[in-house]
């Protein structure tokens, strides 16, 4: 008698599967969070693995902060229609033009701005799940979250109130108003995300590898420098984010780890050119991956008390 032992990435993409099924289960209007980025590439992979020949039981939504790398909508546009799935995208521009969302004077980033723009789009289409592709070992707010990960009517999170999971038993229940996030690649690594795309050759946009870019050096990073403003008459959308003549700014040969938008992505300089190249680069690396996100770094707590309000 034989017996058949899954390997680390099977082991992970087995326990992903088992919870995107989970999902299907027991929600009636599950909603994936595709950006674009490595992580949620992988999730609409395991989807295909956990629902065809049959289409993929649930939309795909996108928050953009109207700061986006151009690379990375190009790409998740022709993502979702290859896979024929529904992409419904809102802005944080929309949100504001409604009076939903507030700019805050002086702040470029838009980050916590997607937090009305995220609950307005599930409270609009009564989503009661929304799948994401965050990781434990990504930030330590990050590492608080279980798989299913309840929020209360009012989108928030609270990291001391989370239901128990033994056993691999989860426990979908919702009251009208609340909802559930779900993240299928908690248990995954930055390597880990990368050996699966490896192994199943799965494309990713091309920011991930070394090019060239100019960028300028800010709050201890290098930020990539936003496109030139067309000055047609309208507000320029990265006032304050471009750089001054006091930063340094060059032409760098660089990558990303981790896509935010440009305002608040941390360049690296690598000559990565594969994915052989860049699993090597993440296993020396010293700074973790969200290490170079700069709405990260503005507090200790950022990412938590953005959570806890609603965030992603």
């Amino acid at each position: 008698m034989s017996s058949y032992h899954l390997d680390h990435l099977e082991y992970l993409e087995t326990e992903a599967i088992h919870v995107l099924r989970e999902v299907a289960a027991e929600f009636e209007r599950p909603v994936v969070l595709f950006s674009g980025g490595k992580d949620s590439i992988c999730i609409l992979r395991l989807a295909e693995k956990a629902f065809r020949p049959s289409d993929i039981p649930m939309p795909f939504l996108n928050v953009e902060t109207g700061h986006e790398f151009p690379e990375l909508i190009e790409f998740r546009d022709r993502r979702a229609e290859e896979m024929g799935a529904k992409l419904i995208v809102r802005t944080v521009d929309e949100a504001i033009e409604k009076g939903l969302a507030t700019a805050t004077p002086g702040q470029t980033s838009r980050n916590k701005l997607q937090i009305p723009v995220l609950l307005g789009a599930i409270d609009e289409f009564q989503f009661d799940c929304c799948i994401g592709g965050a990781r434990r070992d990504e930030e330590k707010a990050r590492a608080k979250e279980r798989f299913f990960s309840f929020r209360d009517s009012f989108g928030q999170w609270d990291p001391k109130n989370q239901r128990p999971e033994i056993w691999n038993l989860y426990n979908g229940r919702l009251n009208p108003g609340e909802n559930m996030r779900v993240f299928p690649l908690s248990n995954w690594t930055e390597t880990d995300v990368w050996e699966y795309i490896q192994k199943e050759n799965l494309e990713v946009p091309n920011i991930y590898f070394s090019h060239a870019r100019e960028c300028f050096f800010r709050g201890d990073q290098w930020l990539p420098v936003p496109p030139v403003h067309d000055g047609n008459g309208t507000p320029d959308p990265y006032e304050g984010a471009r750089p001054t003549e006091k930063e340094e700014h060059r032409t760098m040969i660089c990558r990303v780890r981790t896509i935010a938008d440009m305002i608040s992505t941390g360049m690296i300089e690598s000559p990565a050119e594969s994915i052989d190249d860049i699993i090597a680069e993440v296993a020396a690396a010293r700074v973790t991956e969200r290490g170079t996100r700069a709405d990260d770094k503005a507090s200790e707590a950022a990412m938590e008390d953005r959570k806890k309000a609603g965030y992603f």
